[in-house]
Parts: structure tokens; C-alpha cells; sequence
């Protein structure tokens, strides 16, 4: 399994909302009548706001959800971080989008004294993250603006990639990075990483919209090796930011130490809540955003200590940007094509499954954040030369955006 495909896969993860567990409830109604409003998984009945932001002030750790690409939960995290702030200002933030190498220049973002496009170069934020900084920056700007300490949680990628493909246990103490060993996943989690390595692995066949209602043969991905590396992978990361905030616990115990991560690092205690309590910290809180055409009655119980329902407004994603349209990994001699999506830019210049992109604009791309940097550049209506290798034959193609990336 070639798990370098990071930005991918593992960014797929930490975003994919309700990562169901065995016995979750059935779903029944929509949130649609519940916008701005506190509800409590466990029960489904409302919560009063005002008490619920009192007894969090409290709590050790909050962590705060999202869906990477959503704007709503973004502006979300950033009202919670507000909030929060009111009733106790001692806060720390730690930012999954950032390895332990940026730490410096987020100290340096935090005492005011690095610029906003400083603090993306140095951090190489396109490079190690990907998504859309304008999302992020006004929760960084609030850290700053109240000089709070920012701290880069998470690992960098090619250790999780090293694990994914050999496995932790292949891992020697100087290639963990300091890390502890991971505390094993849960059945209930590792039965929800299971469907999302078929779902991954049908990207790969280029199955993921056909034969919908055939189930995976669940039993037989949780006895591969594959899967147990994958495990392993998923694992070295809910840990690592695990480590990150019981650091910044540890360092002060009187402060909140508040979490920004995507959702499935959080989802039923399952990842960074259950390595925490490993390490001894269990007063941990989970909240997460639901959007209003979300299913929630009954919402899954065991979902978060609390959920706010949130009205997108038809905001699922960032500000429109150039697409291609493709789910993509790193190869061994440029980005692989996984999957093309249906009446995409890409679909219209004849990309295929299997394609190896080489070159785009007349740049090599040998990651797929590199890519992902080119296509950004790209404006409304302008043309990308792509030079692709498919099987043994190098074919050149043309992508047509649009003239509106609306």
C-alpha cells in the first residue's frame, strides 16, 4: 500500500464526518430545525450555551472539529476560540495543519513579530497542509491579536508514510521523531478505518461510484497487512497531536489548552481523545459543528460532548479556486491519478485512472502539494499544459478552466 499519498488519504480521514461506529443509531430527521443551537448527542436535548461555555472554560483540552474545506466551521472555531477566550484568556491553540518544524515561526506569528506571508512561507503551508490558508488565518490572527501561544501539533508526513508502509513496529527510536509508542486502536475504530480503506481502495480500482450497495468484506481488510499499516499510520498521527497538547498541558496546567482538528482525529474518543488518556489526560472535551442538512434525530450517540448546528448557507468549501478535478497520490516518478472526477476539467482533457502527471506549466511535479501549488496559480479561463505518462507512452495534454471558478 503506498501510503505516501498523505495529503490524500490521511487529509480524507481527518475530514470525513461521522466515522459511524458498529452500534450507531439510525438516523432518522435533519438538524435544519435545530441552527444555533447547543444539542447533547448522548440525550439529543438542547443545551443552554451560556453553561456550556462556562463548564469548557474549565476543561484541560478542548478540542474543536471541522471539515477542512468548510467556511462555516471555520467561523465556527473561530466564535468558540472568541468565546472561550471570555471566560478564561489563559489559552493555548494548537493547529493540526502545522508539523513540530514550524513551531518556531508560529512563536515568532505569536509575539508579533513575523508577517502573514512570512509566517506561510517559513511554515511551507501549501507544502505541509494544502488547504486553503484563508480558512485558517483568522484563528491564527486571534492567537496573535491576543498573544496567545500557537502550537504546531502535528508530525511530519513522512514518518506517518514510513509507518504506513512498513508499520510501527519497523520504526527504530530515531526514526520516531521522540514519538511514544501509540496506544492500539479500539475494535469500534478500527472497524471505521476498515470502511474507509475500501472506500480508499475502490478510488484505486476505480469502483468508488459503482456496485454502491455491495459491502466490503470488512473481516477479511481487518486481517491484511495493508489495513494494519494503515491502522498504524492513522495512529502515529492521532498520537502525535496527542503528545503536542499534553505537552502544552503539562507545560501549564492551569491553561485551556484548545485543539483545532479535523473531525475525524475526534469523532466518538476514538483518536487523539483515546491517546490522551493513554498519557493520563482524560478531562478532554470534543465539540463538534453539524450542518443544517445534516442528519442529527437521533444524532449518533457517543458523537462529541456536544455538537452546534450550523447553517452553511450553501458555503460547503473555501472561495472558489481552480479545480482539475482529480483524487491523486505521489508516485515514484510524479502524481498518479487515482480517480477522475465526472464532467471536470480534467474528465474534459482526457485524463484517465492510472495517469502519471509529470509535468504541469512546464514544471515537473513530483508531489502532489506541488501540483496542487500550480493549479492554484492558475486564473479564470486560462489553459495548462499537463505532460502525462500512461503506461510507456508520454502523451501531452491541454486543462481548460473555466472562465468562472464559481
Amino acid at each position: 500500500m503506498n501510503v505516501r499519498a498523505g495529503i490524500c488519504l490521511l487529509a480524507l480521514i481527518s475530514s470525513l464526518p461521522f466515522l459511524a461506529p458498529v452500534q450507531a443509531a439510525e438516523e432518522e430527521g435533519s438538524c435544519s430545525g435545530h441552527v444555533a443551537q447547543w444539542l447533547d448527542p448522548a440525550s439529543g436535548e438542547k443545551l443552554d450555551g451560556q453553561q456550556l461555555l462556562q463548564r469548557l472554560a474549565k476543561t484541560r483540552v478542548v478540542l474543536l472539529g471541522e471539515t477542512h474545506t468548510s467556511v462555516a466551521h471555520h467561523r465556527w472555531q473561530h466564535y468558540m476560540l472568541s468565546a472561550l477566550h471570555g471566560y478564561n484568556p489563559n489559552m493555548m491553540v494548537g493547529f493540526e495543519m502545522l508539523p513540530r518544524a514550524a513551531q518556531p515561526a508560529l512563536d515568532e506569528w505569536s509575539a508579533g513579530r513575523l508577517g502573514e506571508k512570512a509566517l506561510l512561507e517559513q511554515t511551507q503551508w501549501q507544502k505541509v497542509w494544502g488547504y486553503d490558508a484563508d480558512l485558517y488565518l483568522p484563528l491564527l490572527h486571534f492567537a496573535r491579536l491576543n498573544r496567545l501561544p500557537a502550537l504546531a501539533l502535528n508530525i511530519d508526513r513522512e514518518l506517518v508514510s514510513r509507518v504506513g508502509q512498513e508499520g510501527w513496529d519497523a520504526i527504530s527510536e530515531k526514526q520516531s521523531m521522540g514519538m511514544s509508542e501509540p496506544a492500539p486502536a479500539s475494535d469500534a475504530y478500527r472497524e471505521s478505518l476498515a470502511r474507509l480503506f475500501a472506500y480508499k481502495q475502490s478510488l484505486k480500482d476505480g469502483t468508488a461510484d459503482e456496485n454502491e450497495q455491495d459491502s466490503p468484506d470488512i473481516d477479511k481488510i481487518l486481517e491484511s497487512e495493508d489495513f494494519a499499516n494503515f491502522v498504524d499510520a492513522q495512529l502515529t498521527w492521532d498520537r502525535a497531536m496527542a503528545e503536542a497538547l499534553a505537552a502544552a498541558h503539562r507545560r501549564d496546567p492551569s491553561a485551556l489548552v484548545v485543539g483545532i482538528v479535523g473531525r475525524g482525529h475526534l469523532e466518538y474518543g476514538y483518536g487523539i481523545p483515546h491517546q490522551l488518556a493513554d498519557m493520563g489526560i482524560d478531562d478532554v472535551d470534543v465539540l463538534l459543528p453539524i450542518d443544517a442538512d445534516d442528519e442529527c434525530e437521533p444524532l449518533p450517540i457517543d458523537l462529541a460532548s456536544a455538537v452546534f448546528v450550523v447553517d452553511a448557507d450553501g458555503e460547503t468549501a473555501a472561495a472558489a479556486r481552480p479545480r482539475l478535478g482529480v483524487y491523486i497520490e505521489d508516485g515514484d516518478t510524479g502524481v498518479r491519478v487515482l480517480q477522475v472526477v465526472d464532467d471536470s476539467v480534467a474528465a474534459a482533457a482526457g485524463l484517465r485512472e492510472g495517469d502519471v502527471i509529470q509535468s504541469a506549466a512546464g514544471f515537473d511535479t513530483r508531489t502532489t502539494a506541488g501540483l496542487i501549488e500550480i493549479i492554484q496559480r492558475q486564473a479564470p479561463g486560462t489553459w495548462l499544459p499537463l505532460r502525462l505518462l500512461r503506461g510507456d507512452e508520454v502523451i501531452d495534454k491541454i486543462a481548460k478552466f473555466p472562465q468562472s471558478f464559481d
